[in-house]
């Protein structure tokens, strides 16, 4: 009798473990978002936080994808599932970043913190510096760079406004961006150039094309700008990220990309850099406010005239790998950025602030949770050992 029951037993056995088992990843799957998972530090539950972040079947982020102005969702997620972000780079932004040189994330700010951040600017619009002078104007006249009107609006200090900075500093390492920041730039990523926001009114001039890996203009290589990608592993010198804060659709000017010119190994031919010549190969990608563009500086870019009523305004931040460095307002203060920027900043956002130097010197790395941070150190001993010879545990 027992023969025939100890199948039965073990039918009922493996029933029991596979339904606990899908209970386990109907709650790891629903987890709202990685700011709230607290359990990556461990090995086992880092595996754990992969699976979670594995696509449902059926379930696709679509790059193309977006909702109703008033019900925009707070991912690139096609289902109701808000807050739910990949934890890694996707094989599908890979690709696309590397055909084209950038990248639209959509959604990545809500109506709400749009909302929030242009009221934030109206408040410091008086202090919106005008390119008038013909030396700080980005295009050249008579061309169709320069458009009609005035000169483009530059307005800085966006870390320094105290509470009025919030949503501004989200995107040092929002969940969103993290990930897409660890593919191109890799972990220790940095803050490179203070950055500020760019308003242009109707008529007022873009920006004649610029950078390139081989740059555009001159043809010479660009090492502080330059694109790779070697045995699968991205990376950008410098990362350009535009935060959209009005829509940009089709025809309305503003940024604009040649799509695969990271690659290229050419200057462009004469007249192109300023939309006089094969502006079919020019592209202004279209994007709604709280969309973010994610552009290598490798990619020729620059920005069309606006042709809108509605002032554009763009948040543009450029970020570099750990070892990176093109700006140098990082040690403009005691070896420091202006020191209002670390008010109110969680730890992964104050890691993106650290000076350029490699990941095994102490260098915080932002971990899945997007808010805390892990010191990537080498042993004690070697730290003493130089200690005893330099006077310091820092060669």
């Amino acid at each position: 009798m027992h023969f025939r029951v100890l199948p039965l037993l073990m039918n009922v056995f493996l029933a029991s473990q596979r339904t606990a088992l899908i209970q386990a990843f109907t709650f790891l799957s629903s987890s709202p978002s990685c700011s709230s998972r607290k359990f990556v530090h461990t090995r086992k539950s880092v595996i754990l936080n992969r699976v979670s972040s594995r696509r449902p079947v059926g379930q696709t982020y679509s790059h193309s994808f977006h909702p109703l102005s008033h019900s925009r969702l707070h991912s690139t997620m096609s289902d109701s599932n808000e807050n739910s972000f990949p934890t890694e780079m996707t094989e599908d932004e890979r690709y696309l970043f590397d055909l084209n040189g950038y990248i639209v994330v959509k959604n990545v700010l809500t109506a709400e913190e749009v909302a929030q951040a242009n009221a934030i600017i109206d408040k410091h619009q008086h202090e919106m510096v005008e390119r008038k002078e013909a030396a700080l104007r980005n295009a050249v006249k008579g061309t169709k760079m320069y458009g009609e009107g005035p000169g483009r609006k530059d307005l800085g200090g966006v870390l320094e406004w105290g509470e009025d900075s919030k949503v501004f500093k989200k995107i040092l390492a929002h969940p969103r961006l993290v990930p897409l920041f660890h593919g191109i730039l890799g972990k220790g990523y940095r803050m490179d150039h203070l950055p500020f926001v760019i308003a242009q009114d109707k008529g007022a001039e873009g920006f004649q094309l610029h950078g390139g890996t081989i740059d555009c203009t001159s043809g010479t290589y660009n090492p502080e700008l330059a694109y790779t990608c070697y045995n699968g592993f991205i990376r950008s010198a410098l990362l350009g990220c535009n935060v959209m804060l009005t829509d940009h659709d089709a025809g309305f000017g503003g940024f604009c990309v040649v799509p695969g010119s990271h690659k290229s190994h050419f200057k462009m031919p004469k007249g192109m850099v300023d939309g006089e010549r094969y502006s079919e190969y020019i592209r202004q990608p279209d994007t709604k406010a709280g969309d973010v563009v994610l552009f290598s500086e490798g990619t020729v870019h620059g920005a069309m005239p606006w042709t809108q009523e509605t002032q554009r305004r763009v948040c543009l931040y450029r970020f570099s790998p750990a070892t990176n460095v093109y700006g140098r307002s990082y040690f403009a203060e005691k070896g420091r950025w202006p020191e209002k920027m670390y008010e109110d900043l969680n730890d992964a956002q104050r890691a993106v602030l650290e000076p350029p130097y490699a990941n095994r010197l102490d260098r915080p790395e932002i971990q899945e949770d997007c808010t805390s941070v892990v010191i990537s150190s080498r042993s004690a001993r070697k730290k003493q050992h130089d200690q005893d010879i330099f006077g310091t545990k820092y060669f």
